[in-house]
């Protein structure tokens, strides 16, 4: 089933599968591009049988090279502000309420793309994938996708990308803490479906409350995250789920989750 033209969304066994298909254009993010991707996360928090959601880009050229330079912009500029707010909706709905998210990088994942990187959960990609935020060679300033890169590599060396438009090797990507994981391209797809399908064994419900929790407490002080995780923990003991993991626990079998 699909999302738009060119987003493909399948779900088999719990795991919800997002596919940019647009290999022809490296992938990259045209309004409806856009629009299929909001729709298809809308839809995995929407769907319960949804415990994970892959996100990845056809072909192995691309994961996704950023905004689509080819495509006309509104004439006017509330047109254009609206048009570019639709990326930051993205982003704010990749990190609001849902099933925990895997960025799948089998290529280069660029500009907005190393948005959608970090807007996801976990990241695996290929050795031979590039990371980074060439804007700044086309007159350009990757001003929503700074919102995410200060976060996961800090001010000094995200400031250096932006300015240079440097793209980063996948090892070099991962010291710095925006993947999870770099494999080999053979075993990108192993690496991918292993890790999916772990998560997915979980308790829906217990993962959906934890990944809440954690993206509204990452970036609070300490002395404010405390409490509100505490009283994340009190709705987690509340739960069925977790009534029958520690049963299943005390009784040494395997738990049979029922997502509430």
């Amino acid at each position: 089933m699909s999302e738009g033209d060119a987003v493909r969304y399948e779900v088999s066994e719990g795991v919800a599968r997002v596919v940019i298909d647009r290999p022809d254009r490296r992938n990259a993010l045209s309004g409806a591009v856009i629009d299929g991707l909001v729709g298809a996360f809308e839809r995995a928090r929407s769907e319960p049988a949804v415990r994970v959601v892959v996100l990845t880009g056809a072909g192995d050229r691309a994961f996704c090279a950023g905004g689509d330079l080819g495509s006309a912009p509104p004439p006017d500029l509330l047109g254009r502000r609206r048009a570019q707010g639709r990326y930051a909706e993205l982003l704010a709905s990749m990190l609001g309420d849902g099933p925990p998210t895997i960025a799948r990088v089998g290529g280069h994942a660029l500009g907005g793309g190393i948005g959608l990187v970090m807007a996801c959960d976990l990241a695996i990609a290929r050795r031979g994938a590039r990371l980074g935020t060439p804007e700044i060679d086309v007159g350009l300033f990757p001003m929503m996708v700074m919102a995410l890169l200060t976060r996961h590599v800090g001010r000094k060396r995200a400031l250096e990308m932006v300015y240079t438009g440097e793209k980063l090797s996948a090892e070099t990507a991962f010291e710095l803490g925006l993947l999870t994981r770099v494999v080999d391209d053979e075993d990108l797809d192993t690496a991918v479906e292993e890790l999916a399908g772990r998560i997915a064994s979980k308790s829906p419900a217990v993962l959906r409350l934890g990944r809440q929790a954690f993206h509204e407490t990452a970036d609070l002080a300490i002395a404010d995250a405390l409490p509100r995780l505490r009283d994340y923990l009190a709705l987690n003991t509340m739960l069925e789920d977790a009534a029958e993991g520690i049963m299943a626990f005390i009784q040494k079998r395997e738990p049979e989750w029922k997502g509430r």
